[in-house]
């Protein structure tokens, strides 16, 4: 929940500078709904696509306060997030709600960056496995293997979120692995080799190359680093 529509436009304008001639890396924003469409208009252009940081199952209907997926296509996004740890610990987000937007998501054409991750608690008591499987196959119940490859996952260990812990890369690493090993039981090997994991847990400029730079990791999932251009194009860098 950060930047009016104002400040969000600046800030895009800005990514889109910072990170124009990087090839071979994907790059996406996902401001506030609110400034959804300003920020489309400032990625025109670019190869900077556009994300929405939740969505509602149902299209239409007496949900105040949510938005679905055909509103976020108005607003020329490509990509939502759903189950983002901080939305399952403030806002009652399950597994089986998670499965109803990833549902809702591909059914209207949006590509779905799926959230999963263990709290300290967890992974104190070492079920980090458990916990990362469950959340995978609820959020995945009842999806083909067609489906599931237009998917990305984004592991983000809650302990690592806004705190300046972060997993090191061989933590990180493990529950990656892990993660893709339950796809490929519930799908293929190819089809997991196929869905993009993505790291989600203080990823930063000074730390991005060691973390990707492990086999099952594709990426990241970038919180307080994106809110600078600079911060964020150097975790594009290093990406590339």
């Amino acid at each position: 929940m950060n930047k009016t529509p104002d400040e969000a436009e600046v800030l895009a304008k800005g990514v889109v500078e910072a990170v124009a001639g990087m090839g071979g890396v994907d790059v996406v924003v996902c401001p506030p709904f609110t400034a959804l469409e300003r920020t489309a208009k400032a990625l025109k252009g670019s190869d900077v696509g556009l994300g929405a940081q939740n969505m509602h199952w149902e299209a239409e209907g007496a949900y105040t306060g949510e938005v679905s997926g055909a509103m976020l296509l108005t607003c020329e996004c490509e990509y939502v997030i759903l189950g983002h740890s901080e939305r399952r610990t403030y806002f009652g987000e399950t597994d089986a709600t998670v499965n109803q937007r990833l549902k809702a998501a591909l059914g209207c054409g949006l590509k779905p960056i799926v959230c999963v991750g263990e709290t300290l608690e967890e992974r104190k008591s070492e079920v980090t496995e458990k916990v990362v499987r469950k959340q995978i196959t609820g959020a995945f119940e009842g999806f083909s293997e067609s489906e599931a490859a237009g998917t990305v996952v984004a592991y983000e260990p809650v302990w690592a979120i806004g705190t300046g812990l972060t997993a090191t890369p061989d933590q990180a690493e493990a529950v990656h692995a892990f993660i893709r090993e339950v796809l490929s039981q519930l799908y293929s090997a190819g089809t997991a080799d196929a869905i993009r994991i993505q790291y989600g847990g203080s990823m930063k400029p000074d730390n991005a190359a060691d973390l990707m730079s492990q086999p099952n990791i594709d990426g990241g999932l970038i919180g307080g680093a994106a809110l600078d251009a600079g911060s964020f194009a150097g975790i594009v860098k290093a990406a590339g």
